[in-house]
């Protein structure tokens, strides 16, 4: 992993010293877009996945008088699954949260140098969230970890969906970076 950022990192270099977008960057950046909006269109859906679990919950626990155990934690799996797989489509369709007191008065090149900026934390905080998952994940398997409920599913499924979405935000990050960069050279990717 650590080489794959230093060769993204090269990549950075070489967009600024240039005046053109290199064709490996224009590439990266349509394929990881396209993975992140196909992922993020198909995640959208667990949310009504997850209404469903609730209304059966709802309705056995309280009409029918025969609460199932599973219900819950399997809502919660579904909630962290569409939050974390939908992460890299957000950036992409840039509808995230951003608190908003400078950047509004800037320039679309202004703009692009504060993204730009932001992008090297978000970029660090991505990857040190990465990392702590893949350990996270290697201990969960090792240790064959479960909750401690009832139910007592495996959290591993859950853990690699995690894992999944963290990867996908951390290269969308990057694709953002690089279409940060192009405006703010005024070039087209």
């Amino acid at each position: 992993m650590i080489l794959i950022l230093a060769i993204i990192l090269i990549l950075i270099l070489i967009v600024l010293k240039n005046n053109s977008m290199p064709k490996l960057i224009s590439s990266y950046v349509k394929f990881i877009d396209l993975i992140c909006e196909k992922v993020g269109r198909v995640v959208m859906y667990f949310v009504f996945f997850m209404m469903f679990l609730l209304i059966l919950s709802f309705v056995t626990r309280n009409i029918i008088n025969f609460p199932l155990m599973w219900i819950i934690e399997m809502a919660q799996f579904t909630i962290t699954a569409y939050y974390l797989l939908g992460g890299g489509y957000s950036m992409l369709t840039d509808d995230h949260v951003r608190m908003d007191l400078f950047y509004g008065k800037l320039s679309k090149k202004g703009k692009a140098k504060m993204d730009i900026f932001t992008s090297a934390f978000l970029i660090f905080y991505l990857f040190i969230l990465f990392m702590g998952s893949i350990t996270s994940l290697i201990y969960t398997i090792e240790t064959k970890q479960k909750l401690f409920t009832a139910w007592a599913p495996y959290v591993w499924p859950i853990k690699t969906l995690m894992l999944i979405g963290i990867l996908l935000m951390l290269l969308q990050a990057f694709s953002t970076l690089f279409k940060d960069i192009a405006k703010m050279k005024e070039k087209k990717i």
